[in-house]
């Protein structure tokens, strides 16, 4: 995704996975992190679908936006959902340095939420 790469992408965080990387500065992820050998993010189109389908009726979540700039070539576009690529860091944890704003967002039981304005 070279010239097309976005300046921002998105991490979902629950607030209780998030609070270590408080203190030290890396955030270790998700447990599906965890389990696929990756951190999963998705681009400013893609967050909201993510949201509705993986995050329903959750209410401690924190939206993390990440320059991808910071990544470098730990970050890796492969294909998901519908085939389209989806942004997915390797090799270890997401220095928290690399994030530019973070946002608190909940998501009903339907699956709807109301996106930060600073998504783009």
């Amino acid at each position: 995704m070279s010239s097309e790469t976005p300046i921002l992408i998105y991490k979902i965080a629950s607030a209780a996975s998030l609070a270590p990387s408080r203190h030290s500065g890396l955030y270790a992820g998700m447990p599906i992190d965890a389990s696929d050998g990756y951190m999963h993010f998705s681009t400013a189109s893609q967050l909201a679908e993510t949201l509705r389908l993986h995050f329903k009726g959750q209410s401690d979540l924190v939206i993390l936006a990440i320059r991808t700039a910071d990544l470098a070539t730990a970050l890796v576009w492969e294909p998901s959902r519908n085939g389209q690529l989806f942004p997915h860091l390797y090799g270890g944890p997401l220095d928290m340095n690399a994030v530019e704003w973070e946002a608190i967002v909940s998501v009903d039981e339907s699956g709807n939420c109301t996106l930060p304005e600073a998504v783009q």
